[in-house]
């Protein structure tokens, strides 16, 4: 089985996911959608992607730039079985009615609130509740970076208590009207709404997380404390844990890889496409165990983090792959995240 998925919104986050649909082996990029004219409108039809207008856009405008279009969203509806939603965060609730009115599939992202979904979605930790769905919400880039990492403790060592520390970037590199910022931002919500959003996926997770944002736009990093049921040994035991898990990636410390900048030159060095990090990003120097207490940092790449996760939801909401791990070998060779 092929099944034909269009992405609506063709940003930060729909261009990647559009990208990926379209290395699947059963999955077929029948269109993007955008609202307006741009670079990105360019590199669809570059790349040899049907463009579609969406929303309130209009056909001449894209006309008038040069740009070719095959019609609108609600024609580019018409020929797919899942919709990729990638639109600005709650704008994706407006299009539900939209969606349901021809018989689409749709996945949303962690910009809506989980009750515009039938469940809420990260393939490590919950890949069979999202089969067989018509509505799932992967959630946002902080939420499944911690939800990877709870799928690893959870299962191993168990979790008593987590508190984490969000130190978030301010935009992303090219939401230039969110900058410049020249400071640290907190934020007076205790929890942070990655909280219950977390418990969307592990309901019983004894998680407690606040958020900073600071004057950055490479990634997030997180400051956990984790209080673990069944201790192990050592760090490096846990340190082994996220290594032998997918979509983590652990630093050596002869690497010297300081932080979020050396990451992304990593990833420029090994050809990353736009010098993506989809993994969990982890060091050895920032995995330290005192008994039952573990303490780590990880980094998260908030442009890209949750493009797997698109592409695994698609496989559950359609049956293609026999398990979590099956989902997760494929996409993660297609996307270069394994030899």
């Amino acid at each position: 089985m092929t099944v034909r998925v269009a992405v609506n919104g063709f940003g930060t986050i729909g261009k990647r996911v559009a990208d990926a649909v379209a290395k699947q082996p059963d999955m077929k990029l029948v269109g993007v959608a955008k609202t307006r004219p741009s670079f990105e409108a360019r590199l669809a039809t570059d790349r040899g992607y049907p463009l579609f207008v969406g929303g309130a856009g209009k056909l001449e405008e894209f006309r008038a730039a040069g740009l070719s279009v095959a019609g609108t969203a609600d024609e580019m509806f018409q020929n797919a079985d899942v919709i990729v939603d990638a639109t600005p965060d709650k704008v994706g609730r407006e299009y539900l009615a939209k969606y349901q009115s021809a018989h689409l599939k749709a996945i949303f992202q962690g910009g809506e609130k989980p009750d515009v979904a039938e469940v809420s979605f990260s393939a490590l930790a919950n890949y069979d509740a999202a089969r067989g769905k018509s509505r799932v919400r992967v959630v946002s880039c902080n939420t499944t970076g911690i939800v990877r990492a709870a799928a690893v403790l959870r299962a191993r060592y168990g979790v008593d208590r987590w508190d984490a520390t969000l130190i978030r970037r301010a935009a992303d590199p090219t939401e230039t009207r969110k900058g410049p910022v020249n400071g640290i931002l907190p934020t007076f919500q205790f929890p942070s709404h990655h909280t219950p959003d977390a418990q969307t996926i592990f309901p019983d997770l004894p998680i407690a997380t606040t958020a900073v944002v600071v004057p950055t736009t490479l990634m997030h990093v997180h400051v956990n404390h984790v209080r673990l049921r069944r201790p192990p040994a050592s760090a490096a035991d846990v340190i082994a844990a996220f290594r032998e898990t997918p979509r983590f990636h652990v630093f050596h410390s002869w690497e010297r890889i300081e932080g979020t900048p050396q990451v992304l030159e990593y990833a420029r060095d090994h050809a990353a496409p736009r010098s993506d990090m989809m993994k969990n990003v982890l060091w050895e120097d920032g995995v330290h165990l005192n008994g039952a207490d573990l303490h780590f940092f990880q980094a998260i790449h908030q442009e890209s983090i949750v493009v797997p996760e698109n592409i695994d939801a698609i496989r559950a909401m359609f049956d293609l792959a026999a398990d979590a791990s099956a989902s997760i070998a494929v996409t993660d060779l297609t996307l270069g995240l394994r030899a």
